[in-house]
């Protein structure tokens, strides 16, 4: 039975409590290169804060890239009113009805400072007003006097997000806050450490992308593809486990906590690497589950597919309950199988395999 060494999980820790909201990754992308560099043969960065690591086995091969994405949701300082509250907006799918009443870290260039959403007690709320709140309606207290004290402390435009760290609800299930998708770094991670123990079984190149900004467009994936060219790429995300009450699994699909990674068809997952990806899993018996995708998946997948003359690509994605909320929460066994499955996959391509459709 896999569970994780105490390497892994002092790092998997570590990962998921830095801080990394989309356009203000740099802290999360130290901790992933500084375990990366110690396994890799070679490390690359751009502008922007996405890093790749890679493992060469022969300039004639072709490289697989095993990607995922860094960033996580998060709120910014957007005004500072006189009475010293801190108005804010969201960055990425931020929820405004779940941010009431949450500790929050604004992360300045002096170092942390703590704030409040404020939250009107029910005895004063107007009970006629039973509109949910939207970002234009929250504020953060700092405990700042006035205007002048809050500027001392804090700037327009410091990225937000809440305190909540990560915890085990079961030997199987952690929750916490941006699991989405540091989790998905940690996956890519542990299958290329597993990779390079392996490396005499390998025929391919393999690259690892951790790539920023995800969550508003898939732009660190769309410029780092560019600039790599893979010949094939497998990514990863999260996606909805639908297995809580008031989920219609008719609309949404049905895809269990617990019971295995799933595999995304259509779209921009291409059919040859998908099918080379789902016979990999039965040979290997490992457990997945599936999904349909019918114009976009919502992943980096979107961004890699169509670079330059196309790279194929496929997504695999981790079951995820309570997305783009402080208490997201994942399965251990499911982690270990999308691992496992992304090891076998690479380890099944050959030097010169292609995925043409017409040939």
């Amino acid at each position: 039975m896999d569970k994780l060494t105490p390497d892994e999980h002092q790092f998997l820790e570590k990962l998921l409590i830095t801080p990394s909201p989309t356009g203000y990754e740099q802290a999360g992308q130290h901790v992933w290169l500084q375990y990366m560099k110690e396994l890799a043969d070679h490390t690359v960065t751009d502008a922007y804060g996405s890093a790749a690591a890679g493992l060469q086995v022969s300039e004639e091969a072709i490289t697989v890239m095993l990607e995922a994405h860094c960033d996580e949701i998060g709120m910014v300082v957007q005004h500072i009113d006189e009475q010293g509250f801190l108005w804010i907006q969201r960055i990425g799918g931020s929820d405004p009805t779940i941010a009431r009443a949450r500790k929050v870290f604004i992360h300045t260039a002096n170092g942390l400072v703590t704030g409040i959403i404020g939250h009107t007690a029910i005895h004063l709320q107007d009970r006629e007003n039973t509109k949910a709140a939207g970002w234009k309606d929250l504020f953060v207290d700092i405990g700042a006097s006035d205007r002048e004290e809050a500027g001392a402390m804090v700037t327009v435009g410091d990225p937000i997000t809440y305190c909540d760290d990560f915890e085990y609800l079961s030997d199987d299930l952690i929750a916490g806050r941006a699991l989405d998708n540091r989790i998905g770094g940690f996956i890519i991670a542990r299958a290329f450490a597993q990779l390079a123990a392996r490396r005499q079984e390998l025929k391919v190149n393999v690259l690892a992308l951790n790539a920023v900004q995800e969550e508003i467009g898939g732009f660190g994936a769309r410029m780092m593809s560019y600039r790599l060219m893979p010949d094939v790429a497998l990514v990863t995300d999260v996606t909805h486990a639908t297995d809580t009450p008031g989920i219609n699994q008719k609309e949404h699909g049905r895809v269990l906590l617990g019971g295995g990674p799933a595999v995304t068809h259509g779209s921009s997952s291409h059919p040859l690497v998908v099918r080379q990806l789902v016979d990999v899993a039965h040979k290997n018996d490992i457990t997945i589950q599936h999904e349909a995708s019918s114009v976009r998946t919502g992943t980096d997948t979107d961004s890699i597919f169509f670079t330059r003359q196309g790279i194929p690509s496929a997504l695999t994605s981790l079951p995820l309950r309570y997305m783009h909320s402080p208490v997201e929460t994942a399965s251990l066994s499911d982690i270990f199988r999308l691992s496992h499955l992304m090891v076998a996959f690479v380890l099944s391509l050959n030097s010169d395999q292609q995925f043409n459709l017409l040939n």
